[in-house]
Formats: C-alpha cells, structure tokens, sequence
C-alpha cells in the first residue's frame, strides 16, 4: 500500500453536525492521498456515531481518537504525535476544503523540494505550504491577496514565492491562511500545555517555526470558511481572560522578534500588560530593554484607556 503523504487533521467537540460538511469536501477531493484524522476532544454529542457513518461511506481512510476535554491546543499536540505522515493540514471542524485542495498540496509541495535551496534563504529550511483561507474558492478573506515576491521582475507570477509566516503580514497581508506543515516541525514545537488554560495564540508556535523555516506561498484559496460578524470581540475577550499566561507568551515572544516599529511598541504593550496579569514580569526582566520596556508602559496606558487590553 502506498504511503500517504498528508494528513488532515480535525480537531472537534461537540460538532457532529458541521463535521458533515468537511467530510463531504474530502468526499469530494481530486486526489485522495491523505488520511483524515479526528481527535474528539471530550464531545457530549454523538460525534462518535457520526464518524463511524463517515467510514462506512468513504473512499479514504479516516482515524478516530477520543480524549478528555483540554482545548484545542492539547489536542493539536495529539494529532501531532499520532500522525505518521510527511505533512499535516488542520482543518478545523466548522470549515471545508476546496475540491483540488489535497492536490494543489501534494503538488506544490513535491515540485517545491526539487527546486528548493536553503542557500537561498540563509540556511532556512522549507517547512511546508501557506495558502489561502477563503469565503468561496475564488475569494480570499477580507478579499486579501499576498503580497509580491520582492525579488521578482515587474509581471513575474510569484508562485515560487517563499516566505516566513510572519514576514507575510509584517509586509501588509491581512488575510487568514491555510497551512501545511511538515509534521515533524509540530512535533518539535509543541503547543504549551498550561494547567488550568486551555488556549495559546497558534502563532506563538508558527514564530518559532519562522525562525529557521520558510514556506512556499501559494496564492490560491485551499480552505473554504464562515466570516464570523457577530461577538468576535466579546470571545476575543474571553479567550484572554480564561488563558492569560498563554497570551503572555505569545505578546513576550512577538514584542522581542517584531523589527523597530509602531507595532514593536503595541505588542511591547501588551506584554506590559500580561506580564502584570501574570506576575512574570519579575522572574524575567531581561527579556526586552529598558526602552522596549517603556514604550510598553506607555502603549499599556493607552492599550487600558482605549479598552483595547
């Protein structure tokens, strides 16, 4: 049997019914070389039931895993571990994927390690792929494209763009993404696992896979999504306020890797800000100069006056 070399993984609790969904988009995939795997991360519903349906029915092979509840992150370092593929995809259980996205994938990826130099990037390494996350197939989010790849001519495509994750936002991107990643970096960057919370910003890990790693850009829709209108600011706020040393990590890492700028200084802020939340600022205070340090108190400030912490 051949080796798969991607697989998908969902992780899920109590979303039985939007399961339907992703399961029909991979029902529907020009290319069936992947796996799908399901961690249920503590559902009270009938995910269980739902799943054995879906491997009656399907043409791919689909793994199942139940595990009491500790959030998404917990489950993501689950998935890590139990997947024996090159690549792994999340999925989350509230979205689809388009109909050649495993295709597009498999694809670029293989012509990517044919070509691919880590000369030509400093010593990086090829991580794996960034697409784009969309309303429909045709439309990004926020109707966002990347940017252009600096080193190409005027009118040159940039599909053999590479780039960090981060970079593609510190260059105006304002987009959501779809990605893929060698499975191995995940396992070597697991998510915090941090008693009592049960969530750490995902780009917390992407930075530190950034540091040594590039991704191929494909400026495609791969993953189709719902814009949330309603109450992102309210869970926004609930987020922070269950899992405030998960947010300090993520503000502590971003205030020392962003470049000299206006944003340096709002996520020098918000580390202000959670590392009083979290009574660390104390046991690490070498983290950011004296400068960064103060242009954070002073972010902090209007971060609190504005309601914006």
């Amino acid at each position: 049997m051949e080796e798969k070399l991607l697989t998908v993984f969902t992780p899920t609790f109590n979303r039985a019914e939007l399961l339907k969904r992703a399961f029909q988009s991979l029902m529907r995939q020009s290319c069936k070389d992947f796996i799908w795997l399901i961690v249920d991360d503590g559902s009270l519903d009938d995910t269980g039931e739902t799943v054995e349906n879906f491997r009656r029915e399907a043409d791919f092979e689909i793994r199942y895993y139940r595990t009491e509840n500790g959030g998404k992150m917990r489950a993501h370092n689950m998935g890590a571990k139990l997947c024996d593929t090159r690549l792994f995809l999340c999925l989350d259980s509230d979205d689809l994927l388009t109909g050649d996205a495993v295709e597009t994938i498999c694809e670029e990826y293989r012509r990517a390690l044919k070509s691919f130099e880590p000369s030509d990037f400093n010593g990086k390494e090829l991580a794996g792929i960034v697409a784009h996350k969309g309303i429909d197939e045709g439309t990004p989010l926020y109707g966002c494209d990347f940017p252009k790849d600096p080193d190409a001519s005027p009118g040159e495509s940039h599909k053999d763009f590479y780039s960090t994750l981060y970079g593609l936002y510190l260059r105006g991107f304002k987009g959501e993404t779809t990605l893929v990643y060698r499975t191995e970096l995940l396992r070597m960057y697991p998510f915090p696992e941090i008693e009592g919370e049960k969530y750490v910003p995902e780009d917390y890990i992407y930075d530190k896979i950034d540091s040594d790693h590039v991704l191929k850009v494909v400026p495609k829709v791969l993953t189709v999504c719902k814009l949330v209108s309603g109450g992102y600011t309210a869970s926004l706020r609930k987020l922070k306020r269950e899992n405030p040393l998960g947010w300090y990590l993520y503000y502590e890492q971003r205030a020392r890797i962003t470049p000299a700028s206006l944003l340096k200084i709002k996520y020098s802020g918000y580390y202000m800000i959670y590392s009083y939340r979290t009574r660390r600022l104390q046991r690490a205070p070498g983290k950011l100069s004296f400068f960064w340090r103060l242009s954070g108190l002073m972010a902090a400030l209007i971060l609190k006056l504005t309601g914006r912490e």
